[in-house]
């Protein structure tokens, strides 16, 4: 019989495993030997078909697990690497990630009470603190917050979006340019009219053209939703909040903010300023597995009247029967569209509890000081051209008089080498290379090699 990682006998079972687990992961490592494989994707690919020959075998192979886990660490894009600085995607904290085996080990699944009694109390305790961060404990007419366990911030966009048509039934989504592609994805999901797009000529939503969309479309009070950013998964960017929230009130439209990157300023003193504004939003999207250092996914919606969350109730009898949950038994169903559901809220519930608000705070600081740092850096390099200062952790750069395929063609060869991981984005027309720094432990010599790799690789 094949051992069970949970019950008396699991921790046992586990613990060879874990050593081989380890041992692959750091062999993989090895063999990468940098940020990504090199050899493009054919390469990568005819690799890892070689590693795992028959996906279904007729016959197990007990050294499955180190084959495929050194294959995959040997194929993989390693976020922990300095040079690795495309996307938004954090390392993981270690101390986040071994919580996470333990999700896995007792595989509590979050659609009734019965399968998770102490995840689900888990969950709603912490994701209340979570909400009061970002509303506070109670508003000034007594409503409290909450917030969803989502799987990212195109679940929690798209949560968003259903509440406020359930809510106000026709509704209208108004965005800018910047915004996340999620949101207009949304809206045909849910069979919503087309968004409205503003202008964000700097990169952020212009207030004004906001004023004027908001007065052209007027509308039953809750029917317009307007969803600004805060974060904008190109630069950075954070759209003018204040200033959004009271177009909002004055026209009577509910406001929800994509803080999928930006939400993690939450945590620091220094760049919570940056937020203002968050507060007065209906919902807020939060992405932990961003600027939270969290393993996937840890995505959430907050939303500032709990009472908003209705719409998702939900009755299935054999979850959530009506005698159970008149007996006290909780009902969980209306926590998310999802029905099987893991216990993401445990790796966050444990980061929160071992670091604390100025622990993850000092994360926080510590990437959006490197990323000022590598600003100076370009701002004074004679053969680059910096876009701008970040506001978060994102900086955009190009070399100097290159051209838009030049940009292209150098971030492809880092990348099919192996050597680096940029990313691209276009802004005022023209390609920039993208570094994202969400590693604490990059250094000023790593930023300095990015540039000196870049500039060995462009032409002259």
């Amino acid at each position: 019989m094949s051992p069970l990682a949970s019950g008396p006998q699991g921790p046992t079972t586990l613990r060879p495993l874990l050593t081989t687990v380890l041992d692959a992961l750091t062999a993989g490592a090895a063999t990468r030997d940098g940020p990504l494989p090199a050899g493009g994707p054919t390469e990568v690919a005819a690799r890892l078909r070689e590693a795992l020959g028959d996906p279904l075998p007729d016959h197990g192979d007990e050294d499955a697990l180190r084959t495929l886990v050194q294959a995959l660490a040997a194929g993989a894009a390693d976020p922990a690497d300095p040079l690795c600085t495309a996307h938004l995607h954090c390392p993981p904290l270690a101390v986040a990630t071994a919580a996470d085996l333990a999700a896995s080990v007792l595989n509590p699944s979050l659609d009734s009470w019965d399968q998770a009694p102490a995840a689900s109390e888990l969950e709603t305790l912490v994701t209340r603190a979570l909400a009061a961060e970002v509303y506070g404990k109670a508003d000034q007419a007594g409503a409290t917050g909450d917030a969803l366990v989502t799987t990212g911030g195109t679940e929690s966009n798209q949560l968003a979006l259903l509440l406020a048509r359930e809510h106000h039934g026709h509704t209208q989504l108004i965005c800018a340019e910047n915004a996340h592609h999620s949101l207009r994805r949304a809206t045909w999901l849910l069979g919503l009219p087309e968004p409205v797009t503003v202008p964000a000529p700097a990169g952020t939503m212009d207030p004004a053209a906001l004023g004027e969309a908001l007065t052209a479309l007027q509308g039953p009070r809750g029917s317009l939703l307007v969803a600004a950013t805060a974060g904008t998964t190109d630069a950075g960017l954070i759209d003018p909040l204040p200033d959004i929230a009271t177009l909002c009130e004055t026209h009577g439209a509910r406001l929800h903010i994509d803080a999928a990157y930006g939400g993690g300023l939450l945590f620091s003193d220094r760049h919570r300023p940056k937020l203002d504004g968050l507060n007065r939003a209906h919902t807020v999207t939060l992405d932990l597995h961003k600027l939270g250092w969290q393993p996937i996914a840890a995505g959430l919606l907050a939303v500032r009247d709990r009472h908003d969350l209705a719409p998702l109730a939900h009755h299935a009898d054999y979850l959530n029967a009506d005698d159970d949950t008149e007996a006290g038994l909780p009902d969980l169903l209306g926590r998310s569209l999802r029905t099987t559901r893991r216990p993401d809220i445990l790796k966050i519930a444990v980061t929160l509890k071992t670091l604390g608000r100025t622990g993850l705070g000092a994360l926080v600081d510590r990437v959006c000081e490197q990323a000022a740092q590598f600003a100076e850096l370009l701002d004074r390099h004679p053969r680059f051209e910096l876009h701008d200062r970040p506001t978060i952790s994102t900086v955009l750069f190009r070399p100097a008089d290159a051209t838009d395929d030049t940009v292209a063609a150098v971030r492809r060869t880092l990348l099919t080498e192996g050597r680096a991981v940029l990313g691209r984005a276009r802004l005022d027309d023209r390609l920039w290379l993208k570094a994202t720094l969400l590693n604490p432990h990059t250094g000023a010599d790593d930023l300095a090699a990015l540039l000196k790799l870049v500039e060995g690789h462009t032409p002259r």
